[in-house]
């Protein structure tokens, strides 16, 4: 039997928080009457707005548990994009793909703090630069992530991590696309459904970072400057890698 690194839960907990996160802004949305339900087949003319993410988390109480979900959200994902590119420094031949996933999903994690603290109502241009990093950028590393999973191979998975990631890297593109498309038909409960579906892809491909991270633990090393042989960026990317046990 394998053990694994404590690590393993970063992503997991990470998909399953925000996830939990975005739907009790909805929830809170849909009884308080500010949106229409993702159940209903149409909207009539005047009735309550679509289920966009951004409009259920416009409007107090769920405004606040949506920037607390958001800001939080960010950080982690932030940690976890930083931990996987040390994670694959060391492994890979071209450096600048591990460099361009980090950055990407850096200022995605931008832009969504951006979206959980600037409201549709406050101020729809910052909001909607936001929603265009978090996800156009999101995806961008996604795709960057598909690739960098079959090249360095990490443990013989690369095959059976890298497949599921493309495949979910097209269902995210795909729904981003429907999603701009269906709204601009002005098919809102549908563009609505897509951008749900968006999002629940994107946190699942985060979430999928568990099947490498559980096997390796991360390090910070603290040392005085005097006595320091490592440099600042050498101590920081010290990674001990986890040894599996078998009973």
């Amino acid at each position: 039997m394998r053990k694994c690194s404590v690590w393993t839960f970063l992503p997991i907990t990470f998909a399953l928080f925000s996830c939990a996160g975005l739907w009790i802004v909805y929830f809170i949305a849909v009884e308080d009457e500010k949106v229409t339900p993702l159940t209903s087949e149409y909207r009539k003319p005047g009735s309550r707005p679509p289920p966009y993410i951004s409009i259920a988390g416009n409007t107090p109480p769920a405004s606040c548990v949506f920037s607390q979900v958001m800001n939080t959200a960010a950080f982690v994902a932030f940690a976890i994009a930083v931990l996987r590119y040390i994670q694959l420094k060391p492994r890979v031949q071209k450096p600048w793909l591990n460099i361009g996933s980090l950055v990407s999903l850096s200022l995605s994690c931008v832009g969504m703090t951006l979206v959980g603290n600037f409201q549709l109502s406050n101020d729809e241009e910052l909001h909607n630069v936001g929603t265009s990093m978090a996800f156009g950028l999101g995806t961008l590393a996604c795709w960057i992530q598909s690739v960098l999973t079959l090249k360095v191979n990490l443990r013989n998975e690369g095959r059976k991590a890298g497949v599921p990631r493309f495949l979910l890297s097209a269902a995210i593109t795909l729904c981003m696309l429907l999603y701009f498309a269906l709204m601009a038909q002005r098919m809102h409960m549908h563009a609505a459904r897509a951008q749900w579906a968006l999002v629940m892809f994107l946190l699942t491909f985060i979430g999928s970072f568990a099947i490498e991270f559980r096997h390796f633990s991360f390090e910070i090393v603290c040392t005085d400057n005097q006595d320091a042989a490592l440099s600042l960026s050498e101590t920081f990317s010290e990674i001990s890698e986890h040894q599996s046990d078998q009973l």
